[in-house]
């Protein structure tokens, strides 16, 4: 996999998006407001990608979260730790609105963010779900 430096699609600069958004996206959360407000609060603003990331999951979040609640077997949406929760709207958001990355990518930052941020059992429960979701939004061929 390439270091976080390169330009790779899918890895590298989109990979530190990933994760800026996650914290824009968390602290969104965690203060009860929007992700404008939290971009607002940052002393240096992130990427490009990162603000249509967490714009983007901010303003479809209602059609995100549907979309993830019929997924989540025997889970509310609610119920997922926040960072979990805020990994799955982000990963759901770029399968809705980025068809130029491909799934596989998708999929795999998602999973390589919940080992890093979440816990043990995280990956392999949103590899699933998120896994569903993209049989849903781009059809069964999600090694794509």
């Amino acid at each position: 996999m390439p270091g976080s430096g390169t330009s790779v699609p899918g890895f590298g600069t989109r990979r530190e998006a990933r994760e800026d958004a996650l914290a824009v996206l968390y602290e969104a959360e965690i203060a009860g407001g929007s992700a404008f407000e939290a971009l607002a609060r940052r002393a240096v603003p992130p990427s490009e990608y990162a603000i249509e990331l967490a714009l983007g999951v901010d303003a479809d979040r209602e059609s995100v979260d549907d979309l993830l609640r019929r997924h989540l077997v025997g889970w509310r949406l609610e119920r997922l730790a926040v960072v979990d929760r805020t990994l799955a709207r982000i990963a759901a958001w770029e399968l809705i609105r980025r068809d130029d990355v491909p799934t596989g990518v998708v999929l795999s930052e998602a999973v390589a963010l919940a080992t890093q941020y979440c816990s043990a059992e995280s990956p392999r429960f949103l590899n699933g779900v998120l896994r569903a979701v993209a049989d849903e939004v781009r059809g069964s061929d999600t090694a794509a």
